[in-house]
């Protein structure tokens, strides 16, 4: 078993004009490692580089220098593209197929056998929340059920390392919420995944650690808990407690912390999970809809 997924050793990624010059350096010097199981955030604002590794690890580009290997061989070795799922920033697709005839094209390209490719195929539309509109042209689909599909596509190999670039761009509270647990689960089952967004919160609860790049250039990397931890305060959470012992409390806290504002409040719920409860509320009195149903968990052969 691979240990090392990914790594990369001094890459440099540089454009060059027509007439050979160079115009942007897009990676410099870069060193990037991930084990196997890690779920790696890759950050950075727009134009840092981040898509150019992710079209280096594909083999899609070469590098200009340095050395790139994924599961310890090259990305342009045909014989590891059976291992990688790669969900696109913008997913592309025939307008003219339904999804269940699209995940099928692309069964029928990955070799999968009949019987394993309807049981995947019926198992990941269910996951996505597309089940209920098979007969709908994806031409006639959205910005975000299209995400949706494409993310049914990358994973209908069961790939060891899943290669997800905005995954939640453009999709609903919903759907981000699904693409999350997906990523948890597949986590947990061993799987190495890179993402890259700009939805940092996103990132905070998914990922095991991150990486930030700016100009080509990683500026920060480490687990989460160690970038994020403050270890100059801390937070503690229990019942409600009556205000005459609470008051004694807080005083009691304030002379341990040498007269420091103590800070006493109600938690509150996140956006996200509001939504999403009355999104589930609508979806249990049957509510009907032509787009993106709730999905139904992840697929059970993603499962392991």
């Amino acid at each position: 078993m691979d240990d090392v997924v990914v790594k990369g050793e001094q890459i440099v990624k540089v454009f060059s004009d027509f007439w050979g010059k160079p115009k942007a350096r897009a990676l410099d010097n870069l060193d990037i490692e991930i084990k196997r199981g890690v779920t790696l955030g890759l950050l950075g604002p727009n134009g840092a580089g981040k898509s150019t590794l992710i079209k280096l690890l594909l083999g899609h580009l070469y590098p200009t220098s340095g050395n790139l290997t994924v599961f310890g061989k090259s990305p342009r070795d045909v014989g590891i593209k059976s291992r990688i799922g790669y969900l696109p920033e913008r997913t592309s697709f025939y307008t003219s197929l339904t999804a269940p005839e699209t995940l099928r094209f692309f069964a029928d390209l990955l070799g999968l056998p009949n019987g394993v490719a309807r049981e995947r195929i019926s198992q990941l539309l269910e996951m996505v929340g597309l089940d209920g509109i098979g007969k709908r042209l994806v031409g006639e689909f959205s910005h975000g059920m299209r995400k949706r599909l494409g993310l049914a596509q990358a994973l209908l190999n069961d790939p060891d390392l899943l290669l997800l670039d905005e995954p939640t761009a453009g999709m609903d509270p919903v759907g981000c919420r699904e693409i999350k647990d997906l990523i948890l689960t597949l986590g947990k089952r061993g799987k190495t995944i890179l993402m890259t967004t700009h939805l940092l919160a996103d990132v905070q609860d998914v990922s095991d650690s991150i990486m930030i790049l700016y100009g080509g250039r990683l500026q920060a990397a480490g687990s989460i808990k160690e970038l994020l931890s403050n270890q100059d305060e801390l937070v503690i959470r229990c019942s409600a407690i009556p205000k005459g012992k609470l008051d004694k409390i807080v005083a009691s806290i304030a002379k341990e912390t040498s007269g420091r504002d103590v800070d006493v409040a109600n938690p509150i719920r996140t956006l996200e999970e509001y939504f999403l409860s009355v999104i589930a509320e609508a979806g249990e009195n049957s509510l009907d809809t032509s787009g993106a149903r709730r999905g139904t968990g992840v697929a059970e052969f993603l499962k392991g």
